[in-house]
């Protein structure tokens, strides 16, 4: 009777079984590497649904795969290894690795993940706490501190860039002082508190009034699930200029009249204490049509060969103009123009395309004709000049020209058809 009225108690009013938290084991002192000999104190916390019950609650503790005999909610231990506990119905914690040394001098970090923004505090310790002298930590083999005697090595805003391998040195009097000696290195890993945010358009504002209107950015970015409680706060800017200082919402409605200007934003997510800043990218629209488009900016557009048979995609770019050049020929010394369309009229529409060009091909495009054109009609123009020159300088070395002068149409013609001659008066 008394097992069954337990029981109720453990189901919710809902029927349904509650989701149980992992708990949270915990080191004490707060420190993964330890000299032989030495103990330390391991604490599980977390949800006992037991305690509901008439009996005593009790903690399971894991070293590897092996299971301990204790479930007390704290051990002391001195055995290296890799610890876990676990409540009656809920996950196993995260692991605690606890080192243990038998050298001269040991290099101390925390048992706990450090995030950006939090300190990072490092302790070089002698052989039982004998004074360390000419005490030097490294970071990655570089020198970053040094001290006359013992002293904890501290960044009190780290960093990702803090992580590393690390390491000290220093001397002991034992009894006399020692030669320097060194410890074993140390990695830590400063994990990232959120990532870098990114600017989206949701929407447009639906305002009566046009002058009223707007489009709505958000800066989005996601916390690590460990600190998923930590508030941040956006601020958001047109170019350097802050258009809106660090608050703690996370949208901005760009105003009507700047809207044709949304490339131009970009935000940032901080911290309240800005310990830890990060800024987005420029906003970034997908076609290069009217920014005045907002659906363009917030469902990327599968391409149309991927789409089911009815389904459309939208295009937020400008059809490319057609600009192919038909075939011609340049009469030169002429009173008419210097450009003939062949035979056939005026110049016709190039092949459609089969997908929209980018900017950049459409540019080049464009221009490749005309330039071509261009550099021909010059050669063209400096063969005739250099030739005038050197008849007016010696006129006996050019014979008299006779009724025509045949030159390839090769020089003149643009396009890849039939070869024409082209007759120039003398």
């Amino acid at each position: 009777m008394w097992e069954l009225t337990a029981l109720l108690l453990l189901v919710p009013s809902s029927g349904q079984a509650a989701t149980l938290e992992k708990p949270i084991l915990s080191l004490h002192p707060p420190w993964t590497t330890i000299f032989k000999g030495e103990r330390v104190t391991l604490r599980c916390d977390g949800y006992h649904p037991l305690l509901l019950e008439l009996r005593p609650s009790s903690t399971l503790w894991y070293l590897g795969h092996l299971l301990l005999p204790s479930h007390k909610k704290s051990i002391e231990v001195q055995t290296p290894g890799v610890y876990r506990c676990q409540t009656r119905g809920a996950p196993v914690s995260d692991p605690i690795h606890l080192s243990v040394s038998n050298d001269w001098l040991i290099l101390q970090v925390p048992y706990a993940a450090v995030f950006e923004g939090e300190p990072l505090v490092m302790r070089c310790r002698g052989w039982y706490d004998k004074v360390v002298y000419k005490l030097h930590y490294y970071h990655d083999g570089q020198p970053v501190r040094y001290f006359h005697s013992s002293a904890n090595y501290t960044v009190p805003q780290a960093r990702a860039s803090d992580s590393g391998r690390y390491q000290c040195s220093g001397t002991m009097r034992i009894p006399v002082e020692s030669a320097p000696m060194f410890s074993a290195k140390v990695a830590v890993t400063v994990q990232e508190l959120f990532q870098a945010p990114v600017l989206r358009v949701m929407g447009r504002v639906e305002t009566r009034g046009a002058a009223l209107g707007g489009v709505v950015l958000r800066c989005e970015t996601l916390l690590h699930s460990q600190k998923r409680d930590t508030p941040l706060q956006f601020a958001f800017y047109k170019y350097s200029r802050a258009v809106r200082r660090f608050d703690w919402g996370a949208e901005y409605t760009v105003p009507e009249p700047e809207v044709e200007e949304l490339e131009s934003h970009w935000c940032e997510a901080a911290t309240a204490t800005r310990s830890v800043r990060k800024r987005s990218p420029w906003l970034q629209l997908p076609g290069r049509g009217s920014p005045l488009d907002v659906a363009s900016t917030t469902v990327p557009v599968p391409q149309a060969a991927a789409l089911a048979p009815g389904n459309k995609p939208l295009s937020f770019r400008k059809p490319p103009l057609s600009r192919s050049v038909p075939s011609v020929t340049s009469v030169p010394n002429t009173p008419s123009a210097g450009l003939l369309f062949p035979a056939g009229g005026a110049p016709t529409a190039g092949p459609p395309a089969c997908a929209p060009l980018t900017p950049l091909e459409q540019t080049t495009g464009a221009l490749k004709p005309d330039v071509d054109l261009l550099l021909r009609e010059m050669q063209l123009l400096k063969g005739l000049l250099s030739r005038v020159v050197l008849e007016l300088k010696e006129p006996q070395a050019f014979p008299e020209p006779r009724d025509t002068l045949e030159i390839p149409a090769s020089h003149f013609a643009v396009s890849q058809g039939t070869p024409e001659t082209a007759a120039v008066g003398s």
